[in-house]
């Protein structure tokens, strides 16, 4: 059985993880079992979407300490419930709560892992996952040779499709979980579109000379239903905050469309973004090493381009 590890914030199941539902299920069918679905800590408000994705039931470990993630008890806990349900192959969203917990899982399980898996396993011949390698520079082929396995899928790197099918919710008894950690507080930042779930991205660069500039890309965002990000030299100085920092040392993402905006396009932030489907970049410099990764470019000063695009899509959007 493939058993597929859902997660969720406050109640709601993360795009990543319907993602990696419908690879869980395409790799069942490959294989011939089924696939099913767990969740830690209660029981997401949109999981009858699961059926969707090729799901048939979500086994739920209700527990209030599980709400919070703590990697040591998720990974004890999914231990359990592994052994529990039989399951030969987990399957991960390769998001921040996998990095943490399939490494443990994999120790615990005495299972061969491979993270940022961008393809169905080739099984005619062993069980071989492709992965991306040096930031997305190279893919390296896996063989997992043990018979339990983890795989963790890059996200937006499967793609998706729906069907009509039910799924079946139901508890799951395992022992309590006893996280090292207690959380007393959190602050979140609201009213913003999260960088790793976001579809869109409109990133900014220091070619926008300074924080009072930045209206172009928030603008621009806000037409879209985009997140807002920045390349690293932005969040150093401090003209945005560092959660919206993407690249090799902040957040990598895969979104559909990402938007540079006087970013050159340095080797660390590419890292953080070459998984994206399509890249536009707005740059005066012809020479900006961001043109050689981009989809489209537009050479200019952004300054007057900018408005230009803006009022365009406003015009597409009837928007005064």
């Amino acid at each position: 059985m493939v058993l597929v590890f859902i997660d969720q914030s406050e109640g709601t199941i993360k795009k990543s993880s319907f993602e990696a539902a419908a690879y869980g299920a395409a790799l069942a069918q490959q294989t011939g079992t089924t696939a099913e679905a767990i969740v830690l800590g209660e029981t997401p408000s949109d999981a009858a979407q699961l059926g969707n994705y090729g799901i048939s039931k979500l086994h739920v470990v209700e527990q209030a300490s599980l709400k919070t993630m703590d990697a040591q008890a998720y990974a004890k806990v999914l231990h359990e419930a592994a052994d529990k349900l039989n399951a030969g192959i987990i399957i991960f969203s390769n998001n921040t709560t996998a990095k943490a917990v399939a490494p443990r899982l994999s120790a615990r399980m005495k299972a061969g892992l491979v993270s940022g898996a961008i393809a169905l396993p080739e099984t005619t011949n062993g069980f071989t996952v492709k992965k991306s390698v040096f930031s997305g520079k190279a893919f390296a082929h896996v063989n997992i040779l043990t018979d339990k396995k983890i795989i963790a899928l890059n996200p937006n790197a499967f793609a998706v499709t729906t069907t009509t099918g039910n799924v079946s919710v139901q508890p799951l008894e395992v022992g309590a979980a006893q996280p090292a950690v207690t959380v007393t507080n959190v602050n979140k930042v609201v009213g913003e579109v999260p960088l790793s779930e976001a579809s869109v991205v409109v990133s900014g660069g220091r070619g926008l000379k300074g924080p009072e500039n930045w209206g172009f890309v928030t603008e621009l965002a806000g037409l879209l239903g985009a997140a807002t990000a920045c390349s690293r030299p932005v969040a150093d100085i401090h003209w945005r905050p560092h959660h919206e920092h993407v690249g090799q040392t902040g957040l990598a993402i895969a979104p559909n469309l990402y938007i540079a905006i006087g970013i050159s396009g340095a080797i660390q932030h590419l890292a953080g973004v070459n998984r994206s489907k399509t890249i536009v970049v707005i740059n005066k410099d012809p020479e900006a090493p961001f043109f050689k990764a981009a989809d489209y470019g537009i050479v200019g000063d952004l300054f007057e381009v900018m408005p230009k695009i803006i009022a365009e899509v406003k015009r597409i959007k009837g928007v005064a």
